[in-house]
């Protein structure tokens, strides 16, 4: 492992580890959770965009892994138990997003999705869990997407890769309530991040992302504005905290009311 800082076995420290940890919501929960003195795992499988997590203050250690495949997933975690510490969180910030409808959807794109956005939460949350059962303490967040309830045109497949990741967080979360461990979801609408970036194909639509698309059967953002990645991340720092300890099973909506609470 590399990172700016590791953290020794002698300083104890909770631990969290996150996915997905250079994109935009990832790294501002590294950011939040570094800065509250936590010590963090960023895992990320991109070695270029890791080095920006180098910047990080506080006890960060950069990981490079692929959550879409088991072997890194274990090696990681075993990892940071052995050389850091018992992961006290974990954070499934991991996701990407390819676009196209259903008739014209590659193979390649259903499967990378599923591989990642779930595979990648089941992989983790399976490693993970198997170390919190023993110590019967542990809190888990899985970043998802409003696009897991709600159909959107052209995202089949990331719709449906979310909305399985969000199921299999709640199904976690029954099995391990008896062991005291927490796992809850976050489901963002459109976030300023580089995902929303591709998904406008790199032009500024965020008056018609907050207007609404009807050709497209989308609606606006009532609240009138496009979320910032903080805005995500308070949620993702609640359900983390003590302050939620008698909530699990959960998913907290933050998507300025596009999809009308439903």
């Amino acid at each position: 492992m590399t990172g700016s800082q590791q953290a020794s076995n002698a300083e104890a420290s909770p631990v969290a580890l996150v996915t997905g940890a250079a994109g935009g919501i990832g790294r501002r929960v590294v950011d939040r959770l570094a800065a509250q003195g936590m010590t963090v795992v960023a895992v990320d499988r991109s070695a270029d965009a890791s080095k920006e997590l180098r910047s990080v203050p506080g006890r960060v250690t950069i990981v490079q892994g692929d959550v879409a495949v088991a072997a890194d997933v274990e090696r990681i975690v075993a990892d940071t138990e052995r050389d850091i510490g018992p992961i006290d969180y974990l954070v499934n910030a991991v996701g990407i997003l390819r676009v196209g409808d259903v008739v014209d959807l590659p193979d390649a794109d259903w499967e990378e999705m599923f591989a990642v956005n779930t595979g990648g939460v089941f992989r983790m949350i399976r490693a993970v869990v198997s170390r919190m059962v023993v110590r019967q303490r542990g809190a888990i967040v899985t970043v998802s997407s409003n696009a897991a309830r709600t159909p959107r045109a052209s995202m089949s497949a990331y719709s449906a890769s979310k909305a399985a990741a969000t199921m299999l967080a709640k199904c976690a979360a029954l099995e391990v309530a008896k062991y005291g461990i927490r796992c809850n979801i976050v489901s963002p609408g459109s976030t300023r991040t580089e995902m929303l970036r591709v998904s406008w194909e790199n032009q500024d639509r965020a008056d018609a992302t907050i207007a609404g698309v009807p050709d497209k059967f989308r609606l606006g953002i009532p609240l009138g504005r496009i979320a910032e990645p903080d805005d995500i991340v308070d949620a993702v720092e609640f359900l983390l905290s003590d302050r939620a300890r008698h909530i699990t099973m959960q998913e907290l909506t933050v998507d300025g009311g596009a999809t009308l609470g439903i």
